[in-house]
């Protein structure tokens, strides 16, 4: 992996570009990685925790820290008028959405434990990607997904990065072999491995990346009295127009349009080989709507969430969440929730006619209409039909 760390400051490992106007990190230069290779051991294990002990990136975190956690909810804004109330995108769990900052005030995400949100945003045209990332596999194409409406080819862009999410999910193991100290701790867990792929897929793009918030693992890690590990925040919020971002949480109303089907595609995407080492497909950024994309999954699924709606609540999290002691209030019953969808809905086709998209426009009070929802009842009626006609 190559590094190199730069800033105003005097306290970094290698004054490469002096910048009057930030403090930042930038991937892509040889010269810090002979330093890091001399250790003799992973290099990439090596590189993330360089970043997560370097200085500046150290003061990021911290002050990201101490700004209060923004609770963003639609229907505190539902008394505004048209002209002041607020444009969010929001992003679910392996998602991602590309906003232009004409269209969209704020774009965000949360319900990160193990996860991690990753932002990426051109300094010159305002144009941010948000991704919720939640596994390792995904990073890659992720990435490019990502870039693709971020990055105009053939102009050298200047993308700033924010790495947020993620906490010391399992005990920190001790491995031989380090130079420059007797041990080196590394991380095991859900979240180290998919914050350790996130830093190389971004330095095996050919992108300039600006570094400006690396708040993960040990430095989104609160602890009980007991010692147990919790992350300190589980979301972010962007704003478009500065680039300025801040933790944040989301409550039901502001988690729209179309929730359920959306936590669904989580659930049952790994079955589809159409998004297969992919984020879903959720928005459109030239029209400003929600193209739910669609995601087909087994009958079968009706049994499995009849299955699993028979477990209590504790039985839930310890088998379907990856950090059970860590989720929100509402996880358990965010889950009952989709669970009940699959149990009333186990033909997907229902869901999505035609394998087409479910479309959700804006509409003038600031909510979402989904113009095309029409067509769902009448593919619905005709399937049933249809079942009638082959008992005959």
């Amino acid at each position: 992996m190559i590094i190199s760390l730069f800033s105003v400051t005097e306290i970094v490992f290698v004054v490469y570009k002096y910048d009057e106007n930030t403090n930042v990190c930038i991937i892509n230069n040889p010269q810090l990685v002979t330093s890091l290779k001399s250790c003799g051991h992973n290099q990439e294990s090596v590189n993330l925790d360089a970043l997560l002990e370097h200085p500046v990136l150290v003061y990021a975190s911290n002050s990201f820290k101490a700004i209060p956690e923004r609770k963003f909810s639609v229907s505190e804004d539902s008394g505004l008028e048209r002209s002041t109330r607020i444009k969010h995108v929001y992003v679910f769990q392996r998602e991602y959405a590309t906003v232009d900052p004409a269209l969209v005030e704020l774009v965000g995400t949360d319900e990160a434990t193990t996860c991690v949100g990753l932002v990426i945003r051109n300094r010159k045209t305002g144009m941010t990607s948000v991704a919720h990332m939640d596994s390792p596999n995904v990073v890659s194409f992720g990435l490019t997904q990502m870039l693709s409406l971020v990055v105009h080819h053939g102009l050298d862009a200047e993308l700033d990065v924010h790495i947020i999410g993620g906490f010391e999910d399992a005990s920190r193991q001790y491995a031989n072999g380090v130079c420059g100290s007797e041990s080196h701790k590394k991380l095991d867990g859900f979240s180290f491995p998919l914050c350790k792929e996130i830093v190389e897929a971004l330095q095996r793009s050919p992108e300039k990346f600006h570094i400006q918030t690396l708040c993960i693992l040990g430095h989104n890690t609160r602890r009980d009295s007991d010692g147990n590990a919790y992350p300190i925040f589980n979301g972010l919020l962007v704003e478009t127009s500065t680039g300025s971002i801040s933790p944040a949480s989301f409550d039901r109303s502001s988690r729209c349009p179309d929730e359920i089907v959306r936590r669904i595609r989580v659930t049952v995407s790994f079955e589809d080989p159409s998004w297969n080492g992919k984020l879903l497909e959720t928005y459109d950024t030239h029209t400003d709507r929600y193209q739910i994309a669609p995601c087909s999954w087994m009958p079968c699924w009706k049994d499995i969430a009849f299955s699993l709606q028979q477990l209590s609540d504790s039985e839930i999290l310890l088998q379907c969440s990856t950090s059970p002691s860590a989720e929100g209030f509402d996880f358990v019953d965010n889950f009952r929730r989709h669970l009940e969808y699959l149990i009333q809905h186990p033909n997907w086709r229902e869901t999505f006619p035609m394998r087409k998209p479910r479309i959700f426009e804006r509409t003038t009070n600031g909510g979402w209409i989904r113009p095309n929802a029409q067509t769902g009842i009448v593919y619905k009626a005709l399937l049933e039909y249809l079942s009638v006609q082959c008992l005959f």
